[in-house]
Formats: structure tokens, sequence, C-alpha cells
């Protein structure tokens, strides 16, 4: 463990439940605001992505308003973000958000505003690219050596590199023998593109190689390069470093030198650009993250390192500088320039614990005086006691606590009802005959100050659905309370993961003589559960429910021990029953007073229907690309024998039809036959509703203990 900590700071936690990697993180001056100041970015898995621009009062604030410049929920999961030159025309800085099936660039821009409502930052959308592959990971750079701008390179989760030239896309290559991606980067010195193959080999492929290399769509083109025209793919050199590596990174000293750093499992790699090593240095405990960066001393680089003892070591080459102790354990570990501050430090980890920190110690300044030697009364003493001791009393009688600074702005509460509407609010259900009903919840916003343009977003898990999900307030003068109504409803015919939401306020607030910033605000919404129906008086110990789409789910507790079995058809359906028995019953127990209540499952983790989930959703995705080239086959024949019979039926001296009207006729039905019925689309979505469902019943069983010692035990049983 290190003596020294490091020093905090800023720092914040980001959201509730969301999930980081280390490509989650970027410092860049991403607004063009021209002063050197870097400002933070960070993308969640969650799709939330956020900007921030710390300013603290003091050295170890927490985050104020102002601090937050931008904060848009984009949908899909955020898998990387980068700042570059990605917009042809100019040399502005623009943000590239990379989410598993697409590629977008936004330019960020900030508006000044007058002392009411501060300035305001926005996002525009530039251009974005639609993958036909998932993505992994992503580099830019100056491709192919072009001058005032740079290219995008997408690694895909099967081994393919789709290079884009910014609005256009470029070309794609699949690396041969590749199994499962690495880190990608790219050496602007020498032009190419480097990585870690799966059989633990640092590759580096040029530029000018992958672009006149043969074009491979398919992966079988790949493999078949030397049966065909065109180039074969050759790696420029390899090297076997025995391990997996968890990133990669290229430091340029100038043009003539620039070094490749990978960090692997259990040690880390510095090698020249053309693959020969220069040191590498064996770790003492597991990595989570590094950075390297050039060292004030020539010659040399110095790397920061985290690991999963929350320690940030610093490298000077092979020799150890400095270790401090860091609050978590970082997944993503930057250095920039905040608020005239050089050299910070800024760390992410996995559960959204962002901090800038700097290193060294602070020293103490205070001296204590000396201490006069003087009889102590004991009466005095006991009676200045009863006076503080009266005044907690008081205080506690009366409930009056000092409230901070943010409960005084803004209250959110929300009320669920308990009885399901008279009248169903679903609209657009599609869940074949059953009726579906719909409950009503509403929101109640109570203000303090003067607050403008307060946005209330509400957001649940599909399948669930809302009949409004935006609604918009202006608190125009203080102690103001609004109301928002909503209801929701089952909109598919399938069940939904849980049964929680979140309604989100956003709202700008008058600071004076500094600018105002936008302050969030989150409350969860839990929905009920109704049952459907309950045995006979002789047997409450069942209780039955029936999903809407038909599934049936039962639940049995024993008579003469505190067990529970539930039972099902489909296994993916007790999850939520599993998660309900569970939270009601830590509500039953917590009432009593009983803080030892304790949830087990005994049997074995049922990873084999998890597994033939898996397999089943990727029969799916392989028959929907069968269906999707089918049908693109017997449209293009039904276009051509369009135009032949175009061409007859024009044609000044009669000829005959040659069946091609029967030909036409039985291609029509064929192409009606394979669009028919439920689209393939409408079935991968199912299987992922299951797939995600019994995912988080397998992480539940995970995380329950197989047994409990003196403890109020539950046991539960899981039957499908």
């Amino acid at each position: 463990m290190s003596l020294f900590k490091a020093r905090d700071w800023w720092s914040t936690v980001l959201g509730e439940k969301e999930e980081f990697d280390q490509g989650c993180l970027c410092l860049a001056d991403v607004d063009n605001s021209g002063n050197g100041q870097d400002k933070i970015i960070v993308g969640s898995f969650t799709g939330y992505l956020r900007i921030f621009n710390p300013h603290p009062v003091r050295t170890g604030d927490g985050t104020q308003a102002e601090d937050l410049l931008l904060e848009v929920h984009l949908r899909d999961p955020i898998l990387q973000v980068e700042v570059g030159k990605f917009v042809s025309g100019t040399e502005m800085l623009h943000l590239a958000v990379l989410h598993s099936r697409k590629l977008c660039v936004y330019a960020v821009s900030g508006t000044l505003g007058n002392v009411e409502h501060g300035n305001q930052y926005q996002i525009k959308l530039m251009y974005e690219h639609n993958l036909q592959r998932t993505a992994c990971n992503m580099t830019y750079g100056p491709f192919g050596g072009i001058k005032g701008r740079d290219l995008i390179c997408i690694q895909s989760m099967d081994g393919m590199l789709m290079a884009f030239e910014q609005e256009s896309y470029a070309f794609g290559r699949f690396l041969p023998g590749c199994l499962l991606p690495g880190p990608l980067a790219y050496s602007s010195r020498t032009d190419s593109f480097i990585t870690v193959s799966s059989c633990r080999h640092v590759e580096s492929y040029k530029y000018q190689v992958l672009a006149f290399a043969t074009d491979a769509d398919r992966r079988q083109e790949a493999e078949h390069q030397k049966l065909g025209s065109g180039k074969r793919l050759v790696v420029d050199w390899t090297l076997n470093i025995g391990e997996q590596a968890l990133d990669i990174c290229v430091v340029s000293f100038n043009q003539s030198a620039s070094l490749v750093f990978v960090l692997g499992e259990r040690n880390f790699f510095c090698l020249k650009d053309n693959g020969q090593i220069r040191f590498m240095k064996k770790l003492d405990c597991s990595p989570s993250c590094f950075l390297p960066y050039c060292s004030v001393s020539e010659g040399t680089t110095n790397i920061l390192i985290g690991n999963h003892r929350s320690l940030l070591h610093i490298y000077q080459d092979v020799t150890l500088k400095w270790a401090t102790q860091l609050p978590h354990v970082p997944v993503a570990v930057r250095v920039g320039n905040l608020h005239d501050l050089k050299g910070v430090i800024v760390t992410l980890s996995d559960d959204g614990r962002l901090q800038c920190s700097y290193l060294g110690t602070d020293p103490s300044l205070f001296q204590a005086p000396k201490v006069e030697s003087r009889e102590l009364n004991y009466d005095e003493l006991d009676v200045e006691m009863k006076e503080l001791q009266k005044i907690i009393r008081d205080v506690k009688s009366q409930g009056v606590w000092p409230m901070t600074e943010r409960e005084e702005d803004l209250r959110i509460s929300a009320v669920v009802s308990p009885n399901l509407d008279s009248v169903s609010q679903a609209t657009n259900a599609e869940v074949g005959n059953d009726f579906v009903p719909s409950i009503t919840v509403k929101l109640t916003l109570q203000n303090r100050v003067v607050l403008h343009k307060a946005k209330l977003s509400i957001y649940v898990q599909p399948p669930l659905a809302l009949t409004c999900d935006q609604f918009t307030f202006d608190f125009i003068e203080p102690e103001v309370t609004n109301t928002a109504v909503v209801s929701v409803y089952l909109a598919r015919s399938y069940t939904a993961s849980e049964l929680e939401g979140n309604a989100v306020v956003s709202y700008f607030r008058p600071t004076g003589k500094a600018p105002s910033g936008v302050q969030p605000y989150n409350c969860i919404l839990s929905l009920p559960l109704a049952f459907a129906f309950q045995s006979d008086d002789d047997q409450v110990n069942i209780l039955g429910f029936r999903f809407l789409g038909g599934s049936r789910i039962t639940l049995l507790a024993s008579k003469t021990s505190q067990r529970y079995r539930i039972q099902s058809e489909h296994f993916e359906d007790l999850w939520l029953i599993t998660k309900e028995l569970i939270l009601h019953l830590k509500e039953h127990f917590e009432k009593q007073g009983i803080k030892d209540f304790t949830c087990s499952f005994s049997g074995p983790v049922p990873l084999q229907e998890y597994f033939e989930l898996i397999d089943h959703h990727f029969e799916l995705r392989i028959n929907g690309e069968k269906l999707e080239e089918l049908l693109s086959e017997r449209a293009v024949q039904f276009r051509a024998i369009q135009r032949r019979l175009l061409t007859r039926f024009k044609d000044k001296t009669p000829a005959p039809l040659q069946h091609l009207d029967t030909l036409l006729d039985g291609t029509y039905k064929q192409l009606r036959h394979h669009s028919s019925g439920i689209p393939a689309a409408s079935l991968i979505g199912l299987e992922l509703a299951k797939w995600s469902r019994l995912a988080s019943g397998i992480g539940v069983l995970l995380s329950l203990p197989c047994s409990c010692w003196g403890s109020r035990l539950v046991a539960l049983h899981l039957v499908s």
C-alpha cells in the first residue's frame, strides 16, 4: 500500500448503475475555445454523454452546477469517444462517438448567455455511418500522410478493419487469422496500424497495404485472397509477447522517432517502430489501465499504470518514480490541462467515479500551541455537556436539519397508483388478443427558487411504454407545485427485465453574477406487480401469475421451512418473479427490524439453459441473414423479369412471352411467402429480451450465497 494518496482536486459520481470502460474517457478542447484548457468527455454503456469543465472553489470540492457543460442521452451504448479533425473543409476539432452499430461525429459549441441564463452548450450531428458489423474499438490519425484532417478506422468484433475518409466509407479488410479483436492503435510516423492478435502476437499493418489489398466484404473472400485477383494482405512485422494485451499506445517524440507501448496481463512492453523490444517491465499485480507520455528528460518516457489494488504507479522507463493510492480501481487514465492547472491526472472507474487529482503532499503549516497546565473544573464541564445535549434533543424533536444547496432548488416525487386504470391508456400495444391494462404514475415537482426551462424526462425499460415521456415547466415564482401524469403499459408481447423507471429533471437556475448551469435530478419509479389469481383458502401457500402473452408462473411457499419454489414452463420468465420476491422479503424483514436476513440458492447455477438461449439467438441471427439474402435475390429476379416483359410489350412486332408471365407470378408469390409472418427482426428482439432477463437472473444467482450461518435464511428453488 502506498504511503501517499492522490490529492483530490475535483471529483464526482456519474449517474446511477452505469458502466464504463477504457474507451469511455477523453480529454480535449472539444468546443474549440482556444484557451488551452481541456474538457472532460465521458460516455457510458447506457448511452449518456457528458462533458465537464471543472472549476472547484477549493481543492477537493465536489461537482458544481457550472461544471457540467452538457449531458445528453444518445440511447445506444457508447463504446469509445475521441476528439480530432473529423470534418472535411475545416480544421476545427469534432467529437467522434462509437456505438455498437453506428459511428457519429458531432460538433460541440457553446452559446454565451446573459446573467440570467449563463452559457449553454449543445451538440450538432455532422454526419454518421451505419455499420454492417458490430464495432469493438476505433483509432484515428492522418492515414496515408494527409495534412490537416484525421481519418477513422473501426475494428469489428469479427476482426475487420473499416476505414472512413470522414463523410465517406473507404474500404474494409479482414485481418488474417483473427479470432477475437484486440486493442488497436495508429502510428503516424510509419503510417501503420498496430494490434495484438488472439495468438498473442503484436502485429503491424501498413495503411498502403490495407488500401491496395483485395477488397473483402466477407470473411470467405479474405481467406481466399490468394485464389483471386488483387494483392494479398501481409503483415509488416510481428512480435510474440506470450500474453493477452489490455491496451496499446504509440508515443511520438518527433518525426524521426516513435515508440509502441503494449500493456499485457503481467508485463508492459516498449517496442521500437520496427517491432524490436526496447525494454519490458514485469508488474507486481494485475494492471487495469495505462498511459505513456513524453518525459521532461530527453530520451525517456513516463508511464502511468493503474492496477486492481487501487494504486497508480508512475514509471520513467523501467524505474518506479512514484506510487500513489486512489479511492477506486481505474479503468481509464488521462492527463490534461484543467483550469490553468497543468498535468492533472483524470481517472475513471467502471462504476462511474470520475476524479481529477495531482501528486505530492500538502505540507502542514499548523503548529500546535503549548498547552498550559491547569486544573479541570468537572462541575462546569457537566453543566456545559447538559446544555449541549438539550440543544441536540430540541433540534431532533423539531426535525429541522440544514439542507444543502441542491436540496433547496427542486424536489421531485413519484406516486404510483395502487390500482390499474379503469380505462386502459394502452394505445399502440402489440400483445395479441389479450387485454392490455395500464397504470397511472403521478410525478410532483416543487421548487424553492426561480427555475427556467425545467425539462422532465421519463424512461422505462422496453417493452414497457409511456403515453408521454417528456414535459416542460417554467417556475417563474418560488414555492410552486407542478404535476405530470403518465400511464405505463406493456407495448410488446414479452416480459420486461425490470419494473423500475427513471424520471430525470434538468433546468437552468439563476445564480446572480455567475453563469448558471444545468442541474440534473433523478427519481426512481417502482411499478407494482399485480398477480392474476390466488388458490383456494386451503392452499394459501400457492400463488399463480400469468404474463401477457400466455406464460404462467407458480410460487409455492413451504409450510414447514422457510423455502420458496418458483416454477414455470420457460426458464427466462422466472427472473421477474424471483426479483420481486426477494425485494418483498427484504422489505418485510426490514420493517420487523431484522438486519441479518439473507437469501440463498443451494442448487447449481443453471447455465445450460442460458447457453441454449444464446445458441437459439445465434440461429435466429443466421436465419435472418439468410432470409435477407433470399429476399434480395428474389427482388433482383423480379425486377429483371419486369424489364424483359416491358421490353416485349413495347415491341411493335408481337412475340411470344415464353412463360415470362408465369415466372413473374411465381417470383411474386415467393416474395410474399418469404416476407410474410413474423419478421426476423421481431424474433431477434424477442430473444434479446429473453437473454436480458436470463442474464439478470444468472447475475442474481451468482451474487446469492450458497449457505449462511447464524442468519435468518430463505432458500429459493427455481424449476423450469
